[in-house]
């Protein structure tokens, strides 16, 4: 069995991660942070150029077809450099639920529109509680009570809430039902909902694989330059030993995170559980990261000159974003200790 990606997928990822680093840039983070929408139209329509914005878009409406395997790499560069762009939030999750819904009509009126980039959708759920980047959706599919809405802009009430991190622009949402386009009740809600949850969750567990890296490089830079007793404090046991132990689990948890993309391109019936999975180990090193790093720092780890606290920001954001590490936990725990659980590698693999 081949478990490598593609030379292709590779290559994308490479020229995705090279663009971003340029054009995202601590300095540009901070530049956002100053205006009212804290968002780059500018940044959005070089996506649109480079066509990420239709890259999960099926092909019959404009877009390139592709799926969550294809571009669990590119999220992951996303939260590398911090992105707060909605470029990952519309193609895991705001596009597939879309053309998921089980409504042609809604699905032909909008999957053209974001792959050309003429329209940004967002999906909002109750268990997050609170919606990001509603404030520049032309489209919102939100949860209630039990059923799935789609509603414009100009149907929504919007209040905003502070977020620990600055590049997050969060919205509690109100909406009228009876002026909103119902997309699904009942178990067919139920389905859709997990369907975005799964997706959501794999988003915020690639992009965490992402910032975990940032902060070791950070840190690396740091302790390489910072020095003491005439000697960088990088050649110190301890500050190795940190990054170290930071580094190992970050390779561990990319395997489960690549295994839930592959899950939820494929269908498999084991997807829920392997997102759970991925969330909760991408988001447990992402936590690890950020707290060595803290150390490494010292007291200037703390301070807002330092970058760092921009991605071990984002980390503890993505912690809790589309289900906390006990939701995710529970949900392992019901398959593993469930009586037909099938486990094992000869089970994994076999798949």
């Amino acid at each position: 069995m081949d478990f490598t990606f593609s030379e292709d997928q590779l290559l994308f990822q490479e020229s995705v991660r090279d663009f971003l680093i340029n054009e995202v840039t601590p300095a540009t983070i901070r530049a956002a942070w100053q205006t009212e929408s804290g968002r780059s139209d500018a940044l959005w329509q070089q996506f649109v150029e480079m066509g990420l914005t239709g890259i999960t878009v099926p092909e019959a409406f404009g877009g390139l077809g592709m799926n969550e395997l294809d571009f669990v790499l590119l999220a992951q560069e996303a939260g590398y450099v911090a992105l707060a762009e909605p470029l990952v939030h519309s193609a895991l999750v705001a596009v597939p639920v879309i053309a998921n819904c089980g409504n042609a009509e809604f699905a032909a009126q909008w999957l053209p529109k974001i792959a050309a980039g003429e329209a940004k959708a967002v999906v909002g759920l109750e268990i997050n509680g609170l919606v990001e980047d509603a404030h520049i959706a032309d489209v919102l599919i939100l949860e209630k009570d039990g059923a799935v809405y789609a509603l414009e802009s100009n149907a929504v009430e919007l209040r905003h809430n502070e977020s620990i991190d600055l590049g997050r622009k969060l919205f509690a949402v109100e909406f009228n039902t009876d002026a909103a386009l119902k997309l699904a009740d009942g178990q067919q809600a139920r389905d859709l909902i997990e369907f975005a949850l799964n997706r959501g969750a794999l988003a915020a567990a690639a992009q965490a694989l992402g910032v975990s890296q940032r902060m070791i490089d950070l840190s690396v830079q740091y302790t390489s330059d910072r020095k003491q007793f005439g000697v960088a404090i990088g050649s110190f046991q301890a500050v190795k030993h940190h990054m170290a132990n930071i580094a190992y689990k970050l390779e561990y948890a990319k395997t489960p995170v690549y295994r839930a993309a592959y899950a939820l391109a494929n269908g498999l019936k084991t997807a829920s559980h392997n997102v759970s999975h991925a969330k909760v180990v991408a988001c447990e090193v992402a936590d690890f990261a950020a707290k060595n790093s803290i150390q490494v720092h010292g007291a200037m780890g703390y301070t807002w000159e330092v970058d760092l606290h921009i991605f071990m920001k984002r980390a503890w954001a993505l912690n809790n974003n589309y289900g906390t590490a006990g939701f995710h936990k529970q949900r392992v725990a019901e398959f593993v200790f469930s009586d037909n659980a099938q486990l094992g590698a000869g089970n994994t693999f076999a798949a």
